[in-house]
C-alpha cells in the first residue's frame, strides 16, 4: 500500500515517519520524501492513529491525487535545490516532466491551481532558501554560490534574491541568522 505524506523535505522526516510507523507496527519497505511503501494494509484504526501522530509532528496523510502530485512535485524540486551534490544547471521541466510521467504543461497549471504560485516561483524560492543556508555557513562566496545554483551570474542571483527576501545578500550575512525558513514553509 502507497500512503502519501505532506511536508516531508528532509532525512529527518523520513526517519520520523519511520519511527511513527514502527510504534504502530505498521511494516514497510521503503520511505522517500513524501511516501511511504508498506508491506501489507494495515487495519484502518492503525492508519487514523498513524495519521493523527503524524499530523502532531507537523505532517499531513494525503488522500487526494491531486494533492499527492503537488507533493512529488514539491519533494522533486527541494530534492534537486537542497539535497543534491552537483551544480544546478539542469532543466526543471525535463527533470519533473520524466519523473512524473506527466507533460509539464499539465503540472505547472496543476500546481499554479492548487498553490496559488508557479513552479518556477517555488523554484526561486526554494533557491533562495538556500542561497541564505550557504550564506549563513560562509564556506562558499557569492560567485561560488551562484554557479552552484545555476544563476547566470552574481548579479542575476542578487537581483532574485533581493526581490524575494528584501535584502541584499551581503546586508542578509549582516542580519540573516534569524531569516531562514524551515522548508515546508517556502
Amino acid at each position: 500500500m502507497h500512503l502519501y505524506i505532506k511536508n516531508m523535505v528532509c532525512n529527518r522526516c523520513i526517519l520520523v515517519v519511520e519511527q511513527e510507523l514502527q510504534k504502530l507496527d505498521i511494516e514497510s519497505c521503503k520511505v522517500t520524501l513524501g511516501e511511504v511503501e508498506t508491506t501489507g494494509v494495515p487495519a484502518k484504526e492503525k492508519l487514523e492513529q498513524l495519521e493523527k501522530n503524524l499530523y502532531a509532528l507537523g505532517f499531513e496523510m494525503l488522500d487526494n491525487s491531486k494533492q499527492q502530485l503537488i507533493e512529488k512535485i514539491k519533494n522533486i524540486i527541494i530534492q534537486q535545490v537542497h539535497h543534491t551534490q552537483e551544480e544546478n544547471n539542469h532543466n526543471f521541466s525535463d527533470i519533473l516532466s520524466k519523473s512524473l510521467h506527466k507533460d509539464y504543461s499539465y503540472l505547472s497549471s496543476l500546481f499554479s491551481e492548487v498553490e496559488g504560485i508557479t513552479i518556477e516561483k517555488y523554484i526561486i524560492h526554494q533557491k533562495i532558501e538556500k542561497v541564505k543556508e550557504l550564506i549563513i555557513y560562509d564556506e562558499l562566496n557569492l560567485s561560488e554560490i551562484a554557479y552552484k545554483l545555476g544563476y547566470s551570474s552574481v548579479a542575476h542571483l542578487s537581483t532574485q534574491f533581493k526581490k524575494v527576501t528584501g535584502l541584499t545578500p551581503t546586508h542578509f550575512k549582516t542580519v540573516g541568522q534569524n531569516r531562514r525558513k524551515p522548508l515546508d514553509k517556502v
